[in-house]
């Protein structure tokens, strides 16, 4: 799996993730989701992502967004 494929499967986990503890435990969790949505829109114009760069130094293979 790529780079680009794990990152978008992390953040995907992270937000239902956020939301289910939202809804069973405190609306707080949303601020979770507000920075991984902030990371993912920053990632998009400046291509740096930090889950990426430790998955590249993992040896994860690159993919088209982040290499």
């Amino acid at each position: 799996m790529s780079i680009d494929r794990i990152v978008m499967a992390f953040a995907g986990t992270v937000v239902l993730l956020s939301l289910a503890l939202s809804h069973l435990h405190s609306p707080q969790w949303l601020w979770l989701t507000a920075f991984v949505g902030a990371n993912l829109l920053q990632a998009a114009f400046t291509g740096f992502c930090p889950l990426a760069v430790v998955l590249k130094r993992l040896g994860a293979r690159a993919g088209a967004a982040f290499t």
